[in-house]
């Protein structure tokens, strides 16, 4: 195990990869503790704690911390993950932008800088409506989070500055990570905010351990849990259909090409984690929204607590919604049609199915079926963490969308690198060996 994990260092240009994404990515967790000026972080803290269940406990994990901090970097990479979720749907209505993604390299590099320029615009309204709430916030007489004699015209202002500019340069981390580094860069900004909490979920097993709160037993049976929910998570990630394909032979001059099978690989969950994401945010407007409201909101307090994680009216519907989102979102990521008419053109054909419609819904038939699979999969991970924690009581400090990133990008970082020194083999392999041409 420890040769393994040192072989990745003995490659130049992959430790050079290695060693350049864990600087940036220490840059990012530095910038997590610069406050925002004009911030009283006492306050601050004191009014987070109330905020706990809302949107805003969801948006402090994705930003590993920065947000309960109102940090620099307090809006985190959500813009940029929010501003790539709208232009793929955009690209599915707007006729030019489907045209670019269909245009190669040139068209994805004029999505990309749409893609920031909307990022840039959602980072303004964001930090701008959370640059008035703060403002206004008050948890006791005079108490505020923004002091009386630094909230105004200026600090709106250097909030907007502050917290865009934050997004932009964490936005600037992430793709040179993704170009320069390895693995990609946003998908590991997220992962380090939500790995930077486990010290703390250790230390805080540890207290309950000692104190009595919590049984050497029950400790090792949330260990067991937790082991094989990773490897069930590992394995619903890597599973998929093959859909086999065979291509036709085709004689041009002396050769012929074609004849050979390969296959369609139909992942079980195409959509990710981006269904619990949606469900989740959702779920905890209601709450946010009542919190803001404070005294006022007292005649819907009954209807907000329909809305308390762990409930059963916030279970049945957070699991109705993560599988519509699931279905709604691989809809939009996978076309049947195109993959048919794509096949097709290159003379490709599923045996037994004629080509074409017929091809097109034999797949849609397929990916129904599978995605059913991985939607249900999605809301068994998604309850498991409140259904050990409210019913059982012991601690599940990970949630389903936290575990699923972390395993996520945890796989997609290894299959990278195991492709670096797989390629580092084959060069070492040719520069041993003497080539010759057949004219010598």
């Amino acid at each position: 195990m420890l040769q393994s994990l040192a072989n990745p260092f003995k490659i130049q240009e992959l430790r050079g990869r290695i060693l350049f994404t864990l600087a940036l990515l220490a840059v990012y967790r530095i910038g997590v503790f610069i406050p925002t000026p004009g911030v009283d972080q006492i306050v601050l803290f004191s009014w987070f704690e109330r905020m706990r269940g809302t949107m805003f406990e969801l948006l402090d994990l994705f930003t590993g911390g920065a947000f309960s901090n109102l940090s620099i970097f307090a809006l985190g990479i959500m813009p940029y993950i929010s501003a790539s979720i709208i232009m793929q749907l955009l690209t599915m209505v707007i006729p030019h932008l489907e045209r670019l993604s269909k245009e190669g390299e040139a068209g994805r590099r004029k999505i990309t800088r749409y893609t920031r320029y909307l990022t840039i615009g959602i980072s303004i309204v964001q930090s701008l409506g959370l640059a008035f709430g703060m403002q206004n916030q008050e948890i006791a007489e005079g108490v505020r989070i923004v002091p009386q004699e630094v909230a105004g015209t200026g600090f709106i202002l250097m909030t907007v500055l502050t917290m865009t500019t934050g997004t932009a340069f964490i936005m600037w981390l992430g793709e040179q990570i993704t170009e320069r580094g390895i693995g990609n860069g946003c998908s590991l900004i997220i992962f380090v905010g939500i790995v930077a909490r486990l010290p703390t979920a250790i230390g805080n097993t540890i207290k309950k351990l000692i104190v009595g709160d919590l049984g050497i037993f029950s400790l090792l049976g949330v260990l067991i849990i937790i082991l094989l929910t990773i490897i069930v998570v590992i394995t619903m990630l890597q599973g998929h259909r093959r859909i086999p394909i065979t291509h036709a032979k085709r004689v041009v001059g002396r050769k012929v090409y074609g004849g050979v099978s390969t296959h369609i690989p139909l992942q079980i969950n195409q959509a990710g984690v981006i269904p619990v994401i949606f469900a989740s945010a959702l779920l905890a407007f209601p709450i946010t929204i009542m919190q803001f409201l404070g005294e006022r909101a007292a005649l819907f307090e009954g209807f907000a607590q329909d809305f308390v994680r762990g409930g059963v009216v916030y279970s049945s519907l957070y699991a109705v919604l993560i599988l519509y989102f699931t279905y709604f979102y691989t809809t939009i990521v996978f076309k049947p049609n195109d993959v048919a008419e794509n096949l097709r053109k290159y003379g490709g054909f599923i045996p037994g199915i004629r080509p074409g419609r017929a091809t097109a819904e034999f797949i849609e038939k397929i990916l129904s079926r599978i995605t059913l699979v991985g939607a249900l999969f999605l809301v068994v991970i998604s309850l498991l963490p409140t259904i050990l924690t409210s019913s059982f009581g012991v601690p599940f400090y990970f949630g389903g969308t936290a575990l699923l990133i972390v395993v996520g990008v945890a796989l997609d970082t290894m299959k990278q690198i195991e492709s670096h020194l797989l390629m580092h083999h084959y060069e070492g392999f040719i520069k041993r060996g003497r080539l010759k041409g057949r004219g010598r």
